[in-house]
């Protein structure tokens, strides 16, 4: 460990390029200024959320060039001792767990920064906040189930495919952290587990029928008066990612992104009629 620490810095990007600053008036009905991504900058590489824990050597990410950099402080930390650290929050941090709005590329940044820094380092609140400002905004329902709807495409088909963080040896602990997790009964074996009461029920003579009042009709849900538009913009900015998809020659986290600005610019006016 070097005596003076190490430095940590926070990458910051924008991975809208300033087309949120451009269209999220008309499109969110108040300003945003970028979609936020970071990473944190520790001995010479950059860690960050994508698809996994994931680490590059600073400056050459898939991500270019950050917006602004963030000085967050000091570790006296050794680089064993973090990567260790990273293996045992890696089963909270897959493509699995990944949630847009609330388990992000941020919150692990600002978790890690206050394991590395303390308590008072971390990533600014202008972006850990930036899912709640966006989804109290008029537009916030309609975003809701599309942006879910995206969220499943990447974790059930195209994950991003960018390497997995693995930590270096020295950082692996000698006895094992995990167990395996306690076999759950087969569909086989509750199938035979149930079998004896399934065939005594069916040998059971029936009960003479009696006129049974017939079932309370169920009430219909009440009308969505935003279900038409977020259908449809959801099918467009579905079909669109799976256009894109189909060329080849973007990642899936790319991709999703991209789709999303073309429907954005596609529907920026009319976004702001559908907030009167």
């Amino acid at each position: 460990m070097a005596e003076e620490g190490y430095k940590v810095t926070l990458n910051v990007y924008d991975l809208s390029n300033g087309l949120a600053r451009q269209l999220s008036t008309s499109f969110l009905g108040k300003p945003i200024e970028a979609i936020w991504h970071t990473g944190v900058v520790v001995y010479g590489n950059e860690y960050y959320f994508g698809g996994g824990i994931q680490s590059s050597p600073a400056g050459t990410t898939p991500y270019g060039r950050p917006l602004r950099t963030v000085e967050l402080g000091v570790t006296h930390i050794p680089r064993e001792v973090f990567e260790d650290y990273l293996r045992d929050i890696a089963p909270r941090y897959t493509a699995e767990t990944y949630r847009l709005l609330t388990h992000n590329c941020n919150n692990f940044s600002h978790e890690v920064a206050q394991f590395l820094v303390g308590t008072g380092a971390g990533v600014p609140d202008y972006i850990l906040n930036l899912p709640a400002e966006v989804m109290s905004s008029p537009m916030g329902p309609l975003i809701m189930p599309m942006i879910q709807n995206l969220e499943y495409t990447l974790r059930s088909n195209n994950a991003p495919q960018a390497t997995q963080f693995v930590p270096t040896p020295a950082s692996v602990s000698v006895s094992a952290r995990t167990e395996a997790p306690a076999s759950k009964p087969t569909v086989a074996a509750a199938a035979k587990r149930e079998a004896p009461a399934e065939k005594a029920s069916k040998e059971a003579p029936a009960p003479a029928s009696a006129s049974a009042p017939a079932p309370a009709p169920v009430p219909s849900p009440a009308a969505d008066p935003l279900g038409s538009a977020r259908g449809k913009v959801q099918e467009e900015v579905m079909r669109e990612f799976a256009a894109i998809m189909a060329s080849g020659t973007l990642r899936a986290s790319e991709a999703a992104a991209l789709a999303m600005r073309r429907v954005m610019e596609r529907h920026g006016d009319g976004a702001t009629m559908q907030q009167g």
